[in-house]
Formats: structure tokens, sequence, C-alpha cells
């Protein structure tokens, strides 16, 4: 009981600073971007419904989502790795993660996605999130659906308050017979495919 108390403060923290940082800061670099508690809450439902243990995340960020998805895989033996593009955002995780509790079951990953995608092995990943740069999702696009396994889930954020950026992923995937895809309301909205079997 205790982690979690801590980790819910943790989280807390985290959502706040978050807030007043993205609050102050216009140009996009510098803000935080962070998803909302409920979306947090539907990650983790996610990830422990579809026994998700391998997860992806491309877009640390702080480390906010992360501590959604990684208590909730650390509870089924699961890991999640998280890419980050930004130097000072890495080094934000990182003091994050070590304050968490949960750092054995992160790997915070340096990287450009597009290339780790590239370099990461097919059918890899059980729940993949994406909230990074929504101008390269369509062009991420083959990379994704290559690492999702039959069954996989992807969760994208910012599905309606980006809706225009999010459009090209969207045409591909409705053009994928290969995906089942959901809207959902929830936080920012999230746009959720599932790989068929």
């Amino acid at each position: 009981m205790e982690v979690s108390t801590t980790l819910q403060a943790l989280k807390d923290e985290l959502a706040r600073f978050g807030a007043d940082n993205d609050a102050r800061e216009s140009e996009r670099g510098r803000r935080m971007l962070n998803i909302t508690p409920d979306t947090g809450e539907l990650l983790s439902v996610l990830v422990r419904f579809g026994r998700a243990r391998r997860v992806l995340e491309i877009g640390t960020s702080n480390g906010y989502s992360t501590l959604w998805l990684a208590e909730a895989a650390a509870a089924i033996d699961g890991h999640v790795t998280t890419l980050e593009s930004a130097e000072d955002k890495v080094a934000m995780a990182r003091a994050t993660f070590a304050r968490s509790g949960l750092d054995a079951c992160i790997t915070l990953i340096h990287a450009d996605a597009g290339q780790w995608l590239a370099d990461a092995p097919e059918a890899s990943i059980d729940l993949l999130f994406l909230d990074s740069d929504r101008g390269q999702y369509a062009g991420w696009w083959p990379q994704l659906r290559r690492v999702l396994r039959a069954g996989a889930l992807l969760v994208v954020d910012n599905a309606t308050s980006h809706a225009d950026q999010m459009e090209p992923l969207r045409t591909l995937l409705a053009a994928d017979a290969g995906f089942s895809t959901s809207l959902v309301p929830v936080g920012n909205g999230e746009l959720l495919a599932v790989r068929n079997a």
C-alpha cells in the first residue's frame, strides 16, 4: 500500500508540474504535453486486461504516462520500453523513474523512434502507446504495423484534440483490413486499433 500511495503522489506531482509548465510555455519542445489522468487510468486497464507484457511507448516526456503503463505492466510481470528523442526530457524521465520504484520494469531509450522501429523485431509488441510527433505517424506506419503482434493494441493519444493531424494515420488504419479501430472519448481522445488475429 505504501508504494502505491507514494507512486500516486508522484503521478499527482508530475501532472501538476506538467500543467503548470505548459501554461507558461508556448514552444512545443519545452512543453510536457502529458496525458490526462483518465487517459492514464484507461492505459492501465488496457495493459492489465490485454495482459500486455511487452509495452512500447513512443514519446516519454517527463515520464508521467510511462508510470501508468509501468505500474500496470509490473502487476503482470511485464516491461515498458519508452522512447524519447529530446535529451532534456530523457533526463527528467530518468529522474522520475528513479523515484518511482518501477525503474526495474522500464527501459528508457534516447532515440529517434523511426530508426528504433526499423531495427525492432517483428511482432515484438503487445501494446504500443503513441504520443509523439503526429506528423511522423503516417511515415512510421509500416514499421508500427510490423512490430505489433497479432492481437496487439495500438493506442494513439490526441485523436480528437488534434484530429486534423491524425487524419493521415486514421486513413491508413481505415484502409487496412488487418485492424479494427475505435475512437474513445477519454482525455484528448484515444484512437484504439487492434491488430486482428
